[in-house]
């Protein structure tokens, strides 16, 4: 009895029969053969290596230097009088930055005037009497001690004169040196004398600093090998050391990331190397107008050294690294993902240069690189990959022989 319902006879009879048919329909089920379908390849996108003129460069470390710096000092001894610029300030050459106590100075020179005044009279005096002795002496009416004494009183005066012209042009130094001028174009350091302060006495008083800032040096050194190789491009070329600094140089600092956007030029290669060091020391002279590069900051250098028409790019995260060295995914004409040691260049915007271990037309895994594994089975999906981003990492220049 279900749910207070009774069946009759035949009822119960139906309901065996319909449980025993699917029991039965059940049992058949489970006697079929199961079959495993595997799961389609994992899909992955590919893009052939771009194709782009691109240089080659060498990068260096190294450290930025003033072309001139020079300590203002008062080289004669007095008052400092005023202070004519404001710490820190760009002065042009010419300015004047200080002003030492003048009438001392100024006297002196009064003085040698009137000195050089006293000695012309002299002078004037002597050579008529000689003139007049040597005259009487030639008609035999003075005799020849008188005419040498009045020719020697004559060269007495003489000297005088020229001592009396000399002391004009020391009291003149003397009274330019207590006035300070910038020698150059420069920033100025903060005064370390102040108005009324003694200075210059018994030596010379530094007064303050000039730093010329535009143009700029970066010093880096070349490893001997690099050297070696340089000797061998610039002879294969025909080209001298003094071509050298014709090259083009560019110079990043630390916050500009991988850009390079300071331009210059090598301006000095020492003649030999370091035997301590095993490198060459090598300069480059760079505009430095905004102020923006100071001495002694670590800058980043890059040299170029070849011109390469058509060089292969690939997007930089597609490439890996392991014991063989770097390497990069390949999907084959199998689609059978396979893996190829490279050897890598510099960096061009995203991409980066591969010099050896890769064609035109290998497929390179640039997208699911985590899906692909070599010698599996993938379903690679063509990447329409944009053109590598020209920049000055990469743009063509004139091959420079000197840095590598």
């Amino acid at each position: 009895m279900v749910a207070g319902v009774r069946l009759s006879a035949a009822g119960r009879r139906w309901a065996g029969v319909f449980g025993v048919s699917v029991i039965a329909a059940l049992l058949g089920a489970c006697t079929e053969e199961n079959k495993y379908v595997p799961p389609p390849p994992p899909q992955v996108t590919v893009a052939t290596p771009q194709k782009q003129a691109v240089t080659r460069y060498l990068q260096f470390t190294g450290n930025t230097a003033s072309i001139n710096s020079v300590d203002l000092v008062a080289r004669v001894e007095g008052f400092l009088e005023a202070i004519d610029y404001k710490d820190g300030a760009v002065m042009k050459k010419g300015d004047r930055l200080f002003l030492i106590q003048q009438d001392t100075y100024q006297a002196n020179l009064d003085q040698a005037k009137a000195d050089l005044a006293s000695a012309n009279a002299q002078l004037v005096n002597t050579s008529a009497e000689y003139q007049r002795q040597l005259t009487l002496g030639q008609q035999d009416f003075a005799s020849q001690a008188t005419v040498d004494k009045a020719r020697a009183a004559r060269d007495q005066a003489q000297a005088s004169v020229d001592g009396a012209k000399a002391s004009i042009e020391l009291a003149t130094i003397n009274l330019g040196y207590t006035t300070v001028i910038a020698p150059f174009d420069g920033i100025v350091t903060r005064h370390l004398a102040d108005v009324g302060q003694l200075v210059g006495n018994g030596a010379p008083t530094k007064l303050s600093t000039i730093v010329q800032m535009d143009p700029i040096y970066a010093y880096f050194n070349i490893g001997e090998n690099q050297v070696l190789r340089i000797k061998e491009a610039l002879a294969k070329e025909g080209r001298t050391i003094e071509q050298v600094k014709q090259v083009e140089i560019d110079l990043g600092l630390q916050n500009e990331g991988t850009d390079f956007p300071h331009k210059g030029n090598l301006d000095y290669v020492s003649p030999e190397l370091d035997p301590s060091t095993g490198t060459l020391l090598v300069r480059g002279v760079f505009e430095n107008k905004t102020l923006s590069l100071l001495p002694g900051l670590f800058v980043r250098v890059r040299i170029p050294v070849q011109d390469i028409p058509d060089a292969l790019l690939v997007d930089d995260t597609a490439i890996g690294s392991a014991q063989q060295g770097k390497y990069v995914l390949v999907v084959n004409k199998d689609n059978v993902v396979e893996q190829k040691i490279v050897v890598t260049g510099q960096l061009v915007g995203e991409y980066r240069v591969i010099e050896s271990g890769l064609s035109a037309d290998d497929r390179v895994v640039v997208g699911g690189i985590q899906r692909a594994a070599p010698g599996a089975k993938v379903d690679p999906q063509l990447s329409a990959a944009g053109s590598a981003a020209t920049s000055a990492t990469g743009s063509a220049t004139k091959p420079a022989a000197p840095a590598n």
